[in-house]
């Protein structure tokens, strides 16, 4: 989450987003849904798709609902539901190449594929009655996001395809399906959930952002947040990243989502006054999200890297630890020493390094 503000900060204060790099997101256009800019011309099928939620916000989901080369599994596919983390949204997962991207290389080995666009985003800001530019659209913290956006995608692929999915979050996709999770939610319409970088501890987050009063240097900035392993500094992936990032994006928001971190342990949203915490929740203080109550049969796939200074693997270790009871052969922990917090999603090496381990997970459920 700090990567993506701290890129915000650089782009908005350093003018860095006039990218001369050839950029498909930088199209004139820039209104065709995610499935025109970035999957057609790659050779494979798209579906847009609207959600309503409970609370009336209207998110764009997009589908692939098979491979360049067809449907290798006779139509009986396993849907997979990939959630982006904070200030990204779907086209996270499409930005590399079909080789490299996450949502192409499932697709492509026989996986119905949904990418969720949390509210917000670019692609999500409806309402059926706000308008997203104004502050009552705004009026949420990431417990709406628990609560409302990811059971209403969730429901959604499963009821258009009639099966449990698989679910695959990065960074605050992890946070809203840990905390959905252990209050019992989403269980019987999943099958299994990979969490990516995940985010339930701030314990031990080494913040970036005071590399940006240190240094002048972007290439430097970037590299350490983005990880050295992976980073070019003047390839059209990261021109393409810095421009999604820094795209429809309330800073305000951004900030009261921090607030669900108290002392580095993951609560509700805080509302900063004891009155209003005592209305919502019946208590002075946002109750904790007590993530050993994740049921323990639910099959998890937790990835996590030695150069994350988000999840940190210290605050990773406290998270194993809450879920030190679930079954062990529920639970695949599968660690990348030379990782990042973004190399997950846009590692030029991450199929070999971590995406063939997740096929091989769903494909023992």
């Amino acid at each position: 989450m700090i990567v993506a503000l701290t890129l915000l900060l650089l782009s908005t204060g350093l003018g860095l987003v006039e990218a001369r790099i050839l950029n498909p997101l930088l199209s004139s256009e820039i209104d065709e849904g995610p499935c025109k800019l970035m999957v057609y011309s790659r050779g494979y099928k798209c579906e847009e798709y609207e959600v309503r939620t409970k609370d009336g916000y209207i998110l764009q989901m997009q589908r692939i609902p098979e491979g360049r080369t067809g449907d290798k599994n006779g139509g009986k596919k396993k849907p997979v539901l990939l959630q982006h983390g904070i200030l990204m949204d779907g086209i996270t997962w499409l930005l590399n190449s079909p080789e490299e991207s996450l949502a192409f290389i499932l697709a492509d080995n026989g996986f119905d594929v949904w990418i969720a666009n949390t509210r917000g985003t670019k692609w999500s800001q409806g309402h059926v009655s706000l308008d997203s530019s104004t502050r009552g659209y705004w009026a949420w913290s990431w417990d709406e996001l628990v609560m409302h956006d990811l059971p209403s995608n969730v429901d959604f692929v499963h009821s258009k395809t009639g099966r449990k999915l698989h679910y695959v979050g990065h960074s605050l996709g992890t946070l809203v399906a840990l905390a959905s999770l252990s209050e019992g939610k989403l269980v019987d319409k999943l099958k299994s959930a990979v969490l990516l970088s995940p985010v339930a501890y701030l314990t031990h987050m080494t913040t970036p952002l005071g590399i940006l009063c240190a240094r002048a240097f972007v290439g430097e900035i970037l590299s350490d947040l983005l990880g050295v392993a992976e980073f070019n500094p003047k390839g059209e992936i990261v021109a393409s990243f810095l421009k999604e990032a820094c795209r429809h994006v309330d800073c305000y928001d951004l900030m009261r989502t921090f607030t669900v971190f108290r002392g580095g342990i993951l609560t509700k949203y805080n509302y900063q006054n004891e009155e209003k915490n005592m209305e919502i929740y019946g208590q002075n203080e946002p109750p904790v999200y007590n993530l050993s109550n994740v049921p323990h049969d639910l099959p998890l796939f937790i990835g996590y890297g030695g150069q994350d200074s988000i999840s940190d693997e210290r605050d990773v270790k406290l998270l194993l630890n809450d879920l030190k009871f679930h079954v062990t052969s529920k639970l695949k922990i599968h660690y990348v020493n030379d990782y990042a917090h973004i190399d997950f999603v846009m590692g030029i090496s991450a199929k070999m390094m971590l995406y063939n381990e997740v096929m091989a997970f769903f494909n023992m459920i």
